[in-house]
């Protein structure tokens, strides 16, 4: 069975929305590594409307991080979006056509590697609720944001989680890496 993933920059108290505003100097060696192993198991890619809106405008043409860009460009990416309709113009990319549950869980079940949740706030707290997020990396950094969009709200249910992994880099990140919790 195919693992589904998200990993997510985060300040100490917990932002991690726009973390380009807060990051820094925070990236280093040791997170850059982190990264490309975390790229190396993803062979499809899961995205929102937004991300998927903003991603598809930067990173076809982007010329800088060609890395990423040499990563996500061919990718399969599939989009979760009430509104989109058509064929999307970004290289392999297509709209889930059925509830994101149901799509997901059958990607699970198929033939490949890993797949990456991106760019998506909502989509990381909709999978990890639904008992479909295998693994959930929260890159903390040494940061207080003050404010901006957090993964987790009051009133989300209790779940309980197991740490899978644990290390901290040079510059002060905390790289956790979690999954549910079994029994």
């Amino acid at each position: 069975m195919r693992k589904v993933t998200a990993g997510l920059f985060s300040s100490v108290d917990g932002v991690v929305e726009d973390p380009f505003l807060w990051q820094f100097d925070s990236f280093d060696a040791e997170l850059g590594a982190g990264m490309g192993e975390m790229m190396g198991r993803i062979d499809a890619g899961i995205l929102g409307r937004v991300g998927y809106q903003q991603w598809s405008q930067y990173w076809p043409n982007a010329e800088a991080d060609a890395d990423f860009g040499g990563f996500i460009n061919p990718l399969p990416k599939f989009v979760a979006s009430r509104t989109l309709t058509g064929d999307l113009d970004w290289q392999n990319s297509r709209l889930i056509d059925r509830p994101l549950e149901d799509f997901v869980a059958d990607l699970k079940n198929g033939d490949g590697g890993d797949i990456g949740v991106f760019s998506s706030i909502s989509l990381v707290r909709q999978l990890l609720f639904a008992g479909l997020l295998d693994s959930l990396m929260l890159i903390v950094h040494p940061v207080i944001a003050g404010s901006g969009r957090r993964l987790f709200n009051d009133g989300d249910p209790l779940t309980r989680l197991e740490l899978q992994s644990s290390q901290q880099t040079s510059k002060g990140n905390m790289i956790l890496e979690y999954g549910i919790r079994q029994g």
